[in-house]
């Protein structure tokens, strides 16, 4: 039982209630973009780190703070240029006038972080982020600093402009709960986010949670019971993604040359759980996993050359496990 609830049950309510009222509030600002919205919030209690990727102007920046904004965090954003060093992200030492050596804070030390099209950076300070992502801390000079709670890593790429980027290598993506595309809004919304982008119109929000209650829920989803065999699909589901193996399919065989670990269970679980959770339900069943599966999945499978050729997508491959 949590702190603050008289039950398990009470607990998975307030959080199904407290989603519909953050997503209310982030609909004053960003227009449509829904399953987007949902799939960061479902990281965020899940305490999983996203990557959203799309083309410039889509509002992915935008969605970020203003997510930030409506939860009661700290708050950064790092604006990844080939020139960024790790100890401009993860703060250096520094001789104070008492001649002694302290530790100056970078902006990681924050509760949600913006990775700002973090392939623009070198692989030197791309791998800075992976023991804050994976450890919840920082070492610097061999001392180990550990980052606030709760600490979500949220970053942005663009897939189109491959000049003077750095791909992100297999175990930086690995620790990305979601890789999330932001397609292009439909006409409606479009007419709707230049209506309100081009007057003086600014909207009013409203802290909706604090990050110890964010905490607390990361608890309550943990405790969600699951099925044994919901659990075993979601499992069954990570290991059909591997070539060679005894659940691969032939498709899988033919047009991957990499599948995905077992973290992708793990996630493939935990985003389960959180997409009952803020559906009402107090256990997923197969439809949660699947209606994740493609966030989880999409940046663990390696396409060969053949699918390339082919044209084959990750997601067309995803959807043939199914």
């Amino acid at each position: 039982m949590t702190q603050n609830y008289k039950s398990d049950v009470e607990a998975v309510d307030a959080l199904s209630q407290s989603f519909k009222t953050l997503k209310a509030e982030i609909g004053k600002v960003i227009v449509g973009q829904h399953e987007v919205v949902q799939t960061v919030i479902i990281s965020l209690f899940a305490n999983g780190h996203s990557l959203l990727v799309g083309v410039p102007g889509l509002a992915k920046t935008l969605l970020v703070s203003t997510i930030a904004e409506v939860l009661d965090l700290d708050f950064k954003r790092i604006q990844f240029t080939p020139d960024l060093m790790p100890s401009d992200i993860t703060g250096s030492e520094i001789l104070d006038e008492n001649r002694a050596f302290t530790f100056k804070k970078g902006p990681l030390f924050s509760n949600i972080v913006l990775a700002d099209e973090i392939n623009r950076t070198p692989p030197k300070t791309q791998a800075a982020l992976l023991e804050a992502m994976q450890e919840r801390s920082v070492t610097v000079n061999g001392v180990r600093h550990i980052l606030p709670k709760p600490f979500f890593v949220l970053a942005t790429q663009n897939p189109i402009e491959q000049e003077g980027t750095y791909p992100l290598p297999e175990a930086q993506l690995d620790r990305f709960m979601f890789n999330i595309p932001l397609g292009y809004p439909s006409y409606e919304e479009e007419v709707a986010v230049v209506k309100s982008t081009t007057t003086f119109q600014k909207q009013d929000l409203k802290q909706v949670l604090t990050g110890e209650q964010i905490t607390e829920f990361q608890q309550v989803i943990r405790k969600i019971p699951i099925a044994d065999n919901v659990l075993n699909y979601a499992v069954s589901l990570a290991a059909k993604t591997r070539p060679g193996t005894e659940l691969a399919t032939p498709e899988v065989n033919e047009y991957i040359s990499w599948g995905a670990g077992p973290r992708a269970s793990q996630y493939l679980v935990l985003g389960a759980k959180t997409h009952a959770a803020i559906s009402g339900k107090y256990s997923p069943d197969i439809e949660d996993v699947k209606a994740i599966a493609n966030y989880v999945l999409r940046h663990r499978v390696v396409r060969n050359y053949k699918a390339e050729a082919e044209g084959i997508s990750e997601e067309k491959i995803i959807q043939g496990l199914f």
